[in-house]
């Protein structure tokens, strides 16, 4: 189960994301400097216990209106390799030493685990309690015979978000979207998602204190090339 450390993490990851996020093609960008705030999430737990794995929503309030950015973290111990694209950045943990901080789309053990939840074998966990599910992040999958263990993955980022093409044994390729920009007129329906077979939905905080809820991705066909 995910082992939350009350410590400190040098560079904080809000330092780090205001840094990375103005590269990203999916950035709204203001023209400011980010200025970021924690608006919420979820963990998974990796099956091996070596992966931390968050699904970290923030806020950037330094442009005319807050938009609220979903960023998949993954923390390691030591480099992965042939990720170096896809670092954000290292920081020093005060419990677990350095840890190497990446875009978890780009992280096979993440995208496994966001898989399972997809298909509701993983269970949710709370962003900041440690040992303790998080029954407001549901996941809904339409069909059967897919599997979690991912086989190969393909990562593209364009202007509305994150495609992460997974092929999961002998079933059809997927394409899970990770929304990037979260939108609180998002629902839980497939009115938001056309042709979606599957979905993840969870809360997040307005900058107002009010509690939304909207999709953190959606998964559809793969289509043939």
């Amino acid at each position: 189960m995910a082992v939350i450390h009350r410590t400190t993490m040098t560079p904080g990851k809000l330092e780090l994301l205001a840094s990375w996020l103005p590269a990203q093609s999916w950035h709204l960008g203001s023209g400011h400097e980010p200025q970021l705030t924690k608006a919420g999430g979820f963990r998974l737990d990796d099956p091996k216990g070596e992966v931390g794995i968050e699904f970290m929503a923030v806020t950037d309030e330094s442009g005319g209106e807050p938009i609220t950015y979903h960023v998949p973290l993954s923390y390691r111990g030591a480099p992965l390799p042939g990720a170096d694209h896809a670092l954000i950045g290292t920081s020093e943990h005060g419990v677990l030493g350095r840890r190497w901080i990446y875009d978890g789309t780009h992280d096979p053990v993440l995208v496994s685990q966001l898989l399972a939840l997809i298909l509701g074998e993983a269970e949710p966990q709370a962003q900041s309690v440690s040992n303790a599910p998080d029954p407001s992040v549901t996941a809904h999958f339409a069909e059967a015979g897919h599997a979690a263990s991912i086989s190969s993955m393909d990562v593209t980022n364009g202007p509305h978000g994150t495609d992460v093409r997974v092929l999961s044994g002998p079933a059809r390729p997927l394409t899970i979207r990770v929304n990037r920009v979260l939108r609180p007129e998002q629902a839980e329906s497939t009115t938001h998602a056309p042709q979606a077979l599957g979905h993840v939905t969870a809360d997040w905080l307005l900058p107002d204190g009010a509690k939304t809820r909207g999709l953190y991705a959606v998964v559809r066909d793969t289509a043939p090339e």
